[in-house]
């Protein structure tokens, strides 16, 4: 099984609020826990990775990106395997590690491009610093869990090869695309290099890179957040990659203590939530950030890329580990029901590039940035299950689930037996050699308030109970608001209905419903009533909408947005409103 992760030698000026549970101290069952298993065994423990390690071997690589995929795998892979100590994952990993360090060259260069074109913006090579910032992620990420050194001498490599070029021979933002966000991203692995070696100059190089947001022609990322406090009018929009430098901004911030960092990142997600994020949990259009609540469903508006809604994941579990705040943790439990796992094919294989809330769904088998993307973030779900605080423990899932903490150096273990999807009740069940004093605080997302359970207060999100002494066989019943509603479109979306229930959003699949010739004619009411039927396939939801020329309501099947499409057949969220 895997050991404790190796400690950061540098501690944070901006302490966590709350700290996530390391994978391995948490299980996941129900819904999403068998997304997750899916995930590790028909995904990253089948990947091939000689494809990945092709163009490290034989420069150039097949694609200007190929070297991202390699770094991409090892981080939910290692992630992975952390959460079910799987030891063939493991010793694929040990075996893919190996091979990729005997690629590195002796100054540090693990890139997939020739001499003469590389750390710039040439045809056809100009993904080098985005392509070391995942090398650096997944090297940080196995040493960190395996203790490996040689992973981390290679990520020190890669770091001193990238502060003997930048800036010496080049502005770091001349050699990545996106006015120059692609390259900047590496930000976040830089910050993970200092905190994991103690090395000063990977910090200094941290703060190069913020300061040269605001070179000439740079995005001026931070500057622009702080005063239009719009991702639309930063850059070129370019959401992957902003989101990206914001999820190193968060890092910076943690390892400093400058909250003005933290301000400009809160101003981007602030604007997202409120202008730029799709009832599914996600942002974009043909990959950039829209205008003001431009939304549209399709697939021609290639809405939702994958590499977006796993950083976005990314970004809101970083703020809620620097805050505490249960509106972050809203925004995980969103994305995560529904346009992650959409994207993902319930087998648990191929993913989809971009994901509309209307049409066909295209899984793609290929080597593309969001087939390495969202298995990533899919491995740091069950980091969040869980939490700690100082003095409280957090139950971040309503799910099926256990966890294994340490409270005042008692071990104890908490075991939530739930009835969701199918009924609003779970009991928690305190195991503990020993008394052990604790508060402990359950998160409570819109759609399940009100949650009940005993003498505890609500407040900002958050179910409490005050601190008390628990004691072995202690249990803790909850009942919470699980039931269907609707939701009332606007703006792209303007007189039409999306129907849910907990935290899914739901769609209609043609292939369930081949009494209704179009979809798109669909017509519900505002108070359509949605109930759970028992299927052997999966959730599967009564409701009643009228076709184009019907005056009587006609039964319809719904699924949840992540299982339709899966046979390749149409389907809809947003329905016409009565």
């Amino acid at each position: 099984m895997p050991a404790d992760p190796v400690a950061y030698r540098v501690e944070a000026k901006l302490a966590d609020v709350v700290a996530p549970l390391e994978p391995s101290c948490v299980h996941l069952g129900g819904w999403l826990g068998r997304r997750i298993d899916i995930n590790e065994s028909n995904r990253l423990l089948v990947v091939d990775t000689k494809p990945l390690l092709a163009g490290f071997r034989q420069k150039p690589g097949e694609q200007a990106w190929i070297g991202e995929h390699m770094g991409k795998w090892l981080h939910a892979a290692t992630l992975a395997w952390a959460y079910t100590g799987d030891p063939a994952l493991r010793a694929k990993l040990d075996g893919a590690v190996r091979e990729f360090l005997a690629a590195q060259e002796p100054d540090g260069y693990l890139g997939t491009y020739p001499p003469g074109k590389r750390f710039g913006v040439y045809p056809d090579a100009d993904w080098d610093v985005w392509v070391h910032k995942y090398d650096l992620l997944g090297l940080l990420t196995y040493y960190r869990y395996t203790g490996d050194e040689a992973a981390l001498a290679g990520a020190r490599k890669i770091g001193d090869l990238l502060l003997a070029t930048f800036p010496t021979k080049s502005s770091i933002l001349a050699a990545g695309t996106h006015v120059g966000m692609a390259a900047t991203s590496v930000l976040e692995p830089i910050v993970l290099l200092h905190r994991a070696t103690g090395d000063q100059r990977y910090l200094d190089f941290a703060r190069y890179i913020v300061r040269a947001y605001d070179e000439p022609g740079g995005p001026a990322i931070v500057t622009s957040l702080l005063t239009s406090k719009r991702v639309d009018l930063t850059a070129n929009g370019k959401a992957y990659e902003m989101l990206s430098n914001l999820v190193g901004l968060c890092e910076l911030a943690r390892v400093t203590g400058d909250r003005q960092l933290l301000a400009a990142v809160t101003n981007a997600w602030t604007d997202i939530v409120r202008n730029r994020l799709y009832v599914t949990g996600t942002s974009s259009t043909h990959e950039h950030f829209g205008t003001d609540h431009e939304l549209p469903n399709g697939p021609d508006a290639e809405p939702g890329e994958t590499c977006v809604t796993t950083t976005w994941i990314q970004l809101n579990l970083q703020l809620l580990r620097l805050t505490g705040r249960a509106e972050y943790a809203d925004e995980i439990e969103r994305a995560l029901y529904n346009h992650l796992t959409a994207a993902q094919n319930p087998r648990g294989d191929d993913w989809c590039g971009h994901t509309p809330l209307e049409g066909t769904k295209e899984y793609d088998s290929g080597i593309t940035c969001c087939h390495s993307s969202g298995p990533r973030a899919l491995a740091l779900a069950p980091t969040v299950a869980y939490l700690q605080s100082a003095g409280a423990v957090l139950v971040n899932t309503l799910e099926t689930s256990r966890a294994r903490l340490i409270v005042d150096g008692e071990g104890v273990e908490i075991d939530q037996q739930s009835g969701f999807p199918y009924e609003g009740r779970s009991t928690l069940t305190i195991h503990a050699r020993e008394p052990v004093r604790f508060a402990l605080k359950i998160r409570v997302p819109p759609w399940a308030a009100p949650l009940r359970s005993g003498a505890v207060t609500a407040a900002a999100g958050w179910a409490t109970l005050d601190e008390r002494t628990w004691h072995d066989g202690d249990c803790l019943g909850l009942v919470f608001n699980l039931q269907g509603r609707v939701i009332p479109g606007d703006f792209t979306n303007f007189a039409r209905s999306a129907l849910a229930w907990g935290p899914f959003v739901l769609a209609v699949d043609q292939s369930r419903n081949p009494g209704f010739d179009s979809l798109q004619a669909l017509r519900v009411s505002r108070d359509a009533p949605v109930s759970l039927v028992r299927d052997p396939q999966g959730l599967v939801f009564d409701s009643v909408a009228q076709g184009a020329w019907d005056d009587a309501p006609r039964a319809v099947k719904l699924v949840p947005f992540a299982d339709a499409g899966a046979s390749g057949g149409s389907f809809r969220i947003w329905l016409r409103a009565q």
